[in-house]
């Protein structure tokens, strides 16, 4: 084999940037655009849920529920949604070939870092109305104090409606705000380990400090505050109990760096993958295989409960769908599953300049060098890792190639410095092929998080080209 040849073959792929031409950058930057929008409407899993929808619904996708009960046979080319409890959806394109032969899927997470309301969660300390929370994920619990704060939710009211509930978001709102100790008196604070420098019982949100004028009454700030939400959403103390009120960084998405070449945003994990894919599978016109999107709930939490990846919401729908396109037996849903190929749509971690020494160089994944294929994630011995079989690998690897896709491909740190997980592993549990593929952060589970536009770009290249191709 001639030299050139083989070091074309064998060298690292380069950055996307210097392969764009004119057009191409402005598709990157316009690509992204779309992205910030989204990520603005789409703080909560619930939010993201709904604009998923609704980007679905404009694209011809009509929802299983309509389909069902219009009694309406699926063809190939049909285009049809399902969303479990308002949390999770999964969007199919029907292909050509039976259903049994599998499908081609692309599954990734709305469901983000974040600290909730507790449900007995209002009360007042010292002339302050405070909120209890709890936080959920994986969080470094002291990057949410001193930050503006907004409040996005539902609260569900007696009789079973339902409120939905945005403070701090608009620029005329108010934010609401978790306190730190002053650093003149932080000496104690100060020697703590990390982990404990905030409590996770410290984070408390101040939500206001202005009393009744009633000088008899008890808890006037707090009888204010209450005053206050039920002028504008018509709630109670004990509205606090049957609400989903989640605590998240308040402000829109910006670009970063005077190139704008990245984009901060809370919860590109993992609705960066979400949106990529969403995407790509709206532009899938009449494929071979059945292509299915993914959005699911709870992954940051272990993927349990009913709107978790572990819930039966998406055997369920399959089929409902086989029964609609009359391929529906019991066998059938298994081949169907059995057969099915799949990108796990996660983000990894990126190399941080800032912080080189948690990433072996070389199986390190980097900005501006495209989508990341990531074999096995897990704790230290591959623990909990789906770990994706060679022969799938090297098809998803060919695929990419052919199409033109800059890939990379990284381990989530070093063997012993911890690690992670995502849905693969669950998937697979239906003896589908399934491989970790998404794009790379700096700051992932921080209140804002970065990502590379080129890297935003080629995730939603990659994914059109799976489900087109696999």
């Amino acid at each position: 084999m001639e030299i050139k040849k083989l070091e074309r073959l064998t060298k690292k792929y380069g950055l996307i940037w210097d392969k764009l031409n004119e057009a191409e950058l402005d598709a990157v930057m316009q690509f992204s655009e779309g992205y910030k929008r989204f990520m603005d409407v789409s703080k909560t899993e619930r939010e993201a849920a709904d604009e998923i929808v609704r980007i679905a619904r404009k694209n011809g996708y009509i929802s299983l529920e309509e389909a069902v009960s219009g009694a309406r046979k699926l063809n190939a080319g049909d285009k049809v949604y399902a969303v479990n409890r308002g949390k999770a959806v999964a969007l199919f394109v029907i292909g050509k070939q039976p259903m049994e032969k599998g499908f081609n899927i692309v599954g990734s997470h709305i469901d983000s870092p974040r600290i909730d309301l507790k449900p007995n969660a209002l009360y007042e300390d010292e002339g302050f109305a405070m909120l209890e929370t709890h936080y959920y994920g994986g969080i470094k619990k002291y990057q949410w104090v001193t930050i503006p704060l907004a409040i996005h939710g539902v609260v569900m009211k007696k009789g079973g409606k339902k409120v939905e509930v945005v403070i701090g978001e608009d620029e005329n709102d108010p934010v609401v705000y978790i306190s730190d100790l002053l650093i003149h008196l932080s000496g104690k604070q100060m020697v703590k380990k990390l982990s404990e420098g905030v409590e996770g019982e410290d984070l408390n949100v101040l939500f206001g400090s202005i009393p009744v004028k009633d000088g008899e009454a008890k808890e006037r700030v707090k009888l204010n505050i209450l005053r206050h939400l039920y002028e504008k959403y018509g709630m109670t103390e004990e509205d606090f109990v049957t609400a989903e009120l989640e605590v998240v960084p308040a402000g829109k998405s910006r670009d970063v760096g005077l190139d704008r070449s990245m984009v901060m945003a809370y919860g590109h994990d993992d609705r960066v993958c979400a949106y990529t894919s969403l995407k790509a599978i709206v532009e899938i016109e009449k494929p071979e295989k059945t292509c299915v999107a993914l959005f699911v709930d709870k992954e940051e939490i272990g993927s349990n409960g009913a709107t978790g990846m572990h819930s039966r919401f998406f055997e369920n729908v399959v089929a409902e769908i086989m029964e609609l396109t009359g391929q529906y037996s019991e066998l059938k849903l298994r081949r169907a599953l059995a057969n099915s190929k799949m990108l796990s749509s996660d983000v990894t971690a990126a190399h941080d300049p800032n912080y080189p020494g948690v990433l072996e160089k070389k199986n390190a994944a980097y900005f501006g060098k495209g989508i990341v294929l990531t074999k096995y994630t897990g704790v230290r011995g591959k623990a909990g890792s789906n770990d994706a079989n060679a022969e799938f690998m090297g098809q998803v690897r060919d695929v990419f190639n052919e199409h033109g896709i800059t890939w990379q491909t990284a381990e989530l740190g070093k063997v012993d410095e911890g690690g992670g997980g995502t849905i693969a592993y669950i998937l697979a549990e239906y003896g589908m092929e399934v491989v970790d593929c998404g794009v790379a952060l700096l700051s992932m589970h921080a209140p804002w998080e970065i990502a590379s536009k080129a890297d935003i770009y080629e995730a939603y290249k990659a994914y059109k080209v799976f489900f087109k191709y696999i």
